[in-house]
């Protein structure tokens, strides 16, 4: 009889320290994940016509801030998309949105040997239809506030789709043609 109770005493007592020991790692795995999460940001896009046109969703990766487009009402084919340096879409042109989002005072293009700016991507391809369901990355921004590099700092930012293909070389946007979606990037 001694010798169950024994066994049974150190069985609950492996299990108590297993319990513990599986608490104490969720703590760990959890917590530090939740204190220094960036949350998504929703950014309705509208088009010269001040019409909703889209939206785009961005979220923090560790390759740079996700873009996943969602858009109707474009012609087809290659299309530029930058992030500007001011949180305003005035219509019709959406020059409010300023030039493009760039801290480091780099010159535009992804293969400029002088750029890129901060804000500059690849770019997207709308299908025959119109209708536009794209991610694209944009690696030298953040939406950690406080950064140099932040989409959310005092002005906010705005998200444009220009009229055609940036050629990733001309300074100062690529000859990517007229601005034709925007959206205001701000904190939620």
């Amino acid at each position: 009889m001694k010798k169950v109770m024994i066994l049974a005493g150190a069985g609950l007592l492996l299990f108590s320290a297993g319990c513990q020991q599986r608490e104490h790692m969720n703590e760990q795995e959890v917590f530090p994940a939740e204190k220094h999460a960036v949350m998504d940001v929703t950014v309705p896009l509208i088009n010269s016509e001040g019409k909703e046109a889209g939206k785009a969703v961005l979220s923090e990766t560790f390759k740079g801030v996700n873009v996943h487009l969602t858009a109707k009402g474009l012609a087809p084919g290659a299309k530029a998309i930058h992030f500007h340096e001011t949180g305003s879409c005035k219509t019709p042109d959406f020059m409010s949105a300023g030039g493009h989002f760039n801290p480091e005072g780099k010159m535009h293009g992804l293969k400029n040997p002088k750029g890129p700016h901060a804000g500059d991507m690849l770019n997207i391809i709308i299908p025959e239809s119109g209708t536009a369901d794209v991610n694209v990355t944009a690696p030298f921004v953040t939406l950690e506030e406080g950064k140099p590099n932040s989409l959310l700092d005092e002005n906010g930012s705005a998200l444009v789709i220009h009229e055609k293909a940036d050629d990733y070389v001309t300074d100062p946007a690529g000859n990517a043609g007229k601005r034709i979606l925007c959206g205001v990037v701000k904190k939620q």
